[in-house]
C-alpha cells in the first residue's frame, strides 16, 4: 500500500507531491532530501525508514533521469513490490513526457497528476499499462526539446529531405507516444540493441573478467500493428550448445524474454513474434560472461613515476582497438579536457571522439604532498566511461523487422546498436 508519491530534482526541488492517504504530512519530503543527502557514498540504501515522528512509514526510492523518485509505505508493505511500481511509473512517465528530466517534469507537471490519478487508487496501484491508460488519459505532453537550428541541417533546397535523414538520431525516439497529431500522424517503431560491459583487465593486460549485458528494447509509435517479427542472427545461439549457421558465432549464456513474445519461430529459425504496445517495452534481455567474440575495446598502457622535483608524473596511452572507418579519421583531432577532482582523489580525462584504429595520450604532473614509494603504489584503478554506437559486443545484429499487416500511410523501422560501459577497470 502506498501512502504517497513524490519526485524531487537533484538539489531538492519539489517537482511532483501526490497524498493518496493522508497518513503523513508533507513535511516528509524535507525529511527525505535531509537523510538522503546526508549518507556518505554515491549509492544510497533504496528503503530507508522514517524518523521517530513518522515511525510507521518507510522511504522507498529510485534514481532515474537525475530524479528521485519516491513512494511512502508502511511497514507491512513489500519493497520489491513499491521499487516495481516505481520503476514501472518512471517509464510510464517517459513514454508519455518522451523524456525524464527535470524540465519535462515540470513543463508536464499537469500530465504526471493525471497519470498518478489513473494508475493508484487510495495506495492500491490499478494499472500501468499505456494501452489501458490511453483511454483515460487527456492531457497533451509538452515537448520540452528546444529549437535548433542543427535540426535544419538535414533539409535541403526549398525543403527537400537530404540522405542523411536515413539515419536515425539518438533523440528521434524522445518524444511522447501521444504526439500523433503534433507529429502529423508520423507511425514510427524503433528497435534498440543495448549492452552494457562489465570489464577488468590487469596490470600486465591481462583480460581478468568481461560480462556484458544486453536488451532488445522497442518504442512503438504506431497506432495499431498487430503483429511484428525480428529476425535475429541464424547464428545465435545460447549456453554451450552446438553451434548453429555457417557464419561467425553468436553465443550468449543465458536469455529471457518478455511474456509478451511468442517463440514459436525461434528455435528454428531465431524470430522474435509480438505484438508492441504504444510505448517501450523490453522484449529481450541476455547476458554474457567471459570468451567475448571480439577484444575489448580501448587499451591503456600507464607509467607512473617521480620526477626529481618530488613531482606524481602520470603518462597515460590510450588506444582504441575497435575497426577504423574512412571517414573517423577527420575526428582524430578531439577536443580533450582534464580536470583535478580532489573530493574524490581522481583525474577526470575526457575525450568526446575516439575513432578506431587511433590512440592518445596525456601526461599529468601533480604536486602530491609526503609523495613517498609506498604512496606511488596507491594510485590506480583507472575507470572508463564510454558509448559506442553501432556497435554490439557480443555481435548480435538484427537481420530484418517485419509488420503485418502493411502499415497504412508512411511509416518507419529503425534499428539501433549502442554499447555502453557499466564497469571498464584497468589496474596499473
Amino acid at each position: 500500500m502506498i501512502s504517497q508519491v513524490f519526485i524531487l530534482s537533484s538539489k531538492g526541488d519539489h517537482l511532483i507531491y501526490k497524498d493518496f492517504r493522508g497518513e503523513a504530512g508533507s513535511d516528509v519530503v524535507s525529511i527525505f532530501y535531509e537523510m538522503v543527502t546526508a549518507l556518505t557514498g554515491d549509492q544510497p540504501p533504496v528503503v530507508m525508514v522514517t524518523p521517530c515522528s513518522h515511525k510507521d512509514l518507510h522511504f522507498v526510492h529510485v534514481r532515474q533521469g537525475g530524479l528521485y523518485w519516491v513512494a511512502t509505505t508502511t511497514a507491512d508493505s513489500s519493497p520489491f513490490t513499491v521499487v516495481e511500481f516505481l520503476n514501472r511509473l518512471t517509464a510510464l512517465v517517459k513514454d508519455y513526457c518522451g523524456t525524464l528530466s527535470e524540465k519535462s517534469v515540470q513543463m508536464n507537471f499537469a500530465l504526471i497528476y493525471e497519470l498518478l490519478d489513473e494508475v493508484v487508487d487510495y495506495g492500491y496501484v490499478q494499472t500501468t499499462s499505456s494501452d489501458v491508460l490511453k483511454n483515460f488519459i487527456q492531457t497533451e505532453a509538452v515537448s520540452s526539446r528546444p529549437f535548433s537550428l542543427f535540426d535544419l541541417s538535414n533539409v535541403g533546397l526549398f525543403g527537400a529531405e537530404t540522405q542523411q535523414n536515413k539515419v536515425a538520431p539518438s533523440s528521434a525516439s524522445a518524444r511522447p507516444i501521444q504526439s500523433s497529431r503534433e507529429q502529423g500522424g508520423k507511425s514510427e517503431i524503433f528497435v534498440d540493441v543495448i549492452e552494457r560491459m562489465s570489464v577488468v583487465i590487469g596490470s600486465n593486460g591481462v583480460l581478468m573478467k568481461a560480462d556484458v549485458q544486453g536488451e532488445i528494447r522497442v518504442k512503438c509509435y504506431m497506432p495499431s500493428c498487430s503483429e511484428m517479427r525480428i529476425g535475429l542472427n541464424e547464428e545465435f545461439s545460447i549456453g554451450k550448445s552446438q553451434l548453429r549457421g555457417y557464419g561467425a558465432a553468436v553465443r550468449v549464456d543465458e536469455c529471457s524474454f518478455h511474456q509478451a513474445v511468442r517463440l514459436d519461430e525461434f528455435d528454428s529459425h531465431r524470430i522474435l513474434r509480438l505484438c508492441p504496445s504504444q510505448g517501450e517495452q523490453t522484449v529481450m534481455q541476455y547476458q554474457l560472461s567471459d570468451n567475448l567474440p571480439s577484444a575489448p575495446p580501448f587499451r591503456l598502457f600507464p607509467t607512473i613515476e617521480r620526477d626529481n622535483g618530488g613531482r606524481l608524473l602520470m603518462y597515460m596511452k590510450l588506444r582504441c582497438d575497435l575497426p577504423p572507418k574512412t571517414l573517423s579519421q577527420e575526428l582524430s583531432s578531439p577536443d580533450q579536457s582534464a580536470e583535478l577532482k580532489p573530493q574524490s582523489r581522481a583525474v577526470v580525462w575526457e575525450i568526446p571522439r575516439f575513432p578506431g584504429g587511433t590512440q592518445l595520450s596525456a601526461l599529468f604532473k601533480l604536486d602530491v604532498p609526503g609523495l613517498s614509494s609506498a604512496s606511488m603504489l596507491e594510485v590506480g584503478p583507472v575507470g572508463l566511461s564510454f558509448e559506442l554506437p553501432k556497435i554490439t559486443a557480443t555481435g548480435l545484429q538484427v537481420r530484418f523487422l517485419r509488420l503485418s499487416p502493411v502499415q497504412p500511410g508512411p511509416s518507419q523501422r529503425w534499428v539501433r546498436y549502442v554499447t555502453h560501459s557499466d564497469s571498464y577497470t584497468i589496474r596499473v
